[in-house]
């Protein structure tokens, strides 16, 4: 699947005329917890001509190929992530440090340092505890839940505790997250949650597990309180973000 996945980023470059900076796994995959049937979710960021961005009929600053169920490829313009990594959105700070990368460049790696002093927590909390919020609210409330759906709540939820404990993006690896900010108590529950994850094909609905639950509830309702009262943050600095555009156009 690497090579397919290569060969496709190669085909979108000629296709659209465009030079790939980085591109990796994003999704279960690179979250450390696929099933058997997970798909690919391959995301990247592009940069086109210095003559394009001076054109006043600009087209989408992004490139979508959902090429079949298996695999998804996606990617973003220089220009729009630049202008994402202003606002500090959680996504980018993700796939930029995704654990499976597909391909690289010189100059991408040249743009991490910047890019990690870029982040802001406040739209980082908020974004993984809706994320966090809105999964447990949707999946886990009755009595015979999606197991899978646990992950798509935990992970955000603990992501949440890593920035208020150290002010930096958490890590990728679901086990990273597992390891620094779940009470020892509930990790041996949530390893045999994940072996059945990665171990069965469409795990489908189990047994609400309700140690859990609580743990989920008590946690969203305190992290929520801890947020809102999170002062104002200053808006970052334009002029790093403009260095490093002209230096990829150069």
């Amino acid at each position: 699947m690497r090579e397919v996945i290569l060969q496709k980023l190669q085909e979108i470059e000629q296709a659209e005329g465009v030079t790939i900076l980085h591109a990796v796994e994003s999704g279960s995959r690179a979250w450390g917890f696929p099933s058997p049937d997970s798909d690919y979710d391959v995301r990247f960021f592009y940069v086109r001509s210095t003559e394009y961005y001076l054109r006043l009929d600009r087209t989408r600053d992004v490139i979508e190929r959902p090429i079949d169920e298996v695999l998804d490829i996606n990617g973003w313009d220089l220009d729009k992530t630049l202008r994402l990594l202003h606002t500090s959105n959680p996504t980018l700070f993700e796939w930029s440090q995704s654990p499976i990368v597909y391909r690289t460049t010189e100059l991408f790696q040249s743009f991490l340092p910047t890019i990690r002093t870029c982040f802001s927590a406040k739209p980082g909390l908020w974004h993984y505890l809706s994320m966090a919020e809105g999964n447990y609210r949707e999946y886990l409330k009755g009595e015979r839940v999606k197991a899978k759906k646990y992950f798509y709540v935990l992970r955000p939820l603990l992501a949440c505790r890593w920035i208020l404990e150290r002010g930096t993006p958490p890590p990728m690896l679901f086990s990273g997250l597992v390891e620094t900010q779940l009470e020892p108590e509930l990790r041996p529950l949530v390893e045999d949650l994940l072996r059945l994850k990665m171990d069965t094909p469409e795990i489908g609905l189990i047994p609400r597990i309700d140690k859990l639950n609580a743990f989920i509830k008590t946690n969203l309702s305190v992290l929520r309180t801890q947020v809102e009262a999170l002062p104002k943050e200053t808006p970052k600095d334009w002029r790093p973000l403009n260095r490093m555009f002209l230096s990829a156009l150069s």
